[in-house]
């Protein structure tokens, strides 16, 4: 059996013409705006984590009360990160995680920089999301890396299932049985109504409904135990999560930060079936691609 379709290529190229006038209007536009959990992503990026003990019972990104409140300040028409790293590189703040306390203790006042501050600010704010990227970039080197050395299934098409307890830790001996019984890639179905939720929650879950949570330390224990049977198996078993809905940006750099391996990613999931605003998923759409790009991860739509 081939594995590619013999298609006309002039018909091929004749449809991404197309599809490039169809898509150029929206791409434009998306380059043109920013929302907040493209905002929150660069945050995440840079090593923010953890949430506000006091606001929303603890359940709060430090992320979310940063940017609220940089938008409460100075607006976000200039992006999250020129006020937060000026807050740094003036002395306002000694770190990140500093400037997330102030903003807990409602002390932290952001202004956009100008001059050499903007610079001084903006090359800060670039080494520190540098290192995030940095870091999508080790996660993607490591896949190669047990790629290689554990090879992929040797039949096509590969066997995708789906587990969805609302326990990661129900799901773990789940997905690994299913990996020994034939399963070449493990989807995590998200709890349901996760995608209308305008914050990631933190850490291990074990409360979902229809589904788990996708939360970082989730995404990490996952594939920490089908990196284990990839190695008791001979070959590498790929792991599948969520990107979309009002937190598509921060779920696709966690994704890329944890090796994750596909990720379904599509705007038009939140304006068809979650009445999502179309500007704002598909500005976060352009986003949650390019980190996926950068993470080498295959994105199913």
């Amino acid at each position: 059996m081939s594995a590619r379709l013999t298609l006309d290529p002039g018909l091929v190229t004749r449809a991404r013409e197309l599809a490039e006038q169809a898509a150029q209007p929206v791409i434009d536009l998306a380059g043109r705006h920013t929302t907040v959990s493209v905002e929150r992503a660069v945050l995440r990026l840079a090593g923010l984590e953890g949430t506000d003990p006091v606001t929303g019972e603890g359940e709060i990104p430090w992320v979310n009360r940063v940017v609220d409140t940089v938008r409460d300040q100075v607006g976000l028409a200039s992006g999250v990160a020129l006020p937060v790293w000026h807050a740094i590189a003036s002395g306002q703040a000694a770190s990140l995680q500093d400037v997330a306390e102030q903003v807990g203790a409602g002390t932290a006042r952001f202004e956009l920089p100008t001059g050499a501050a903007h610079e001084q600010a903006r090359e800060a704010a670039l080494a520190a999301v540098g290192a995030g990227l940095g870091r999508v970039d080790d996660a993607r080197r490591r896949r190669e890396e047990l790629v290689a050395t554990h090879g992929d299934p040797p039949r096509r098409p590969w066997i995708y299932l789906i587990v969805a307890t609302g326990d990661i830790y129900e799901d773990i001996p789940q997905a690994q049985a299913a990996a020994r019984a034939g399963a070449d890639v493990i989807a995590v179905i998200r709890s349901t109504g996760q995608s209308l939720l305008d914050y990631v929650p933190e850490g291990a879950t074990r409360t979902g409904y229809a589904g788990t949570y996708a939360t970082q330390e989730n995404f990490r224990l996952m594939r920490a135990a089908l990196d284990d049977v990839s190695a008791e198996l001979g070959r590498y078993v790929r792991l599948t999560n969520y990107a979309s809905g009002l937190c598509m940006p921060e779920i696709a750099v966690l994704a890329g930060l944890e090796r994750l391996d596909m990720m379904l990613n599509d705007a038009m999931y939140g304006i068809l079936f979650r009445d999502i605003n179309p500007i704002r998923t598909f500005v976060d759409q352009r986003f949650s691609r390019m980190v996926h790009a950068r993470a080498g991860i295959i994105i199913n739509t």
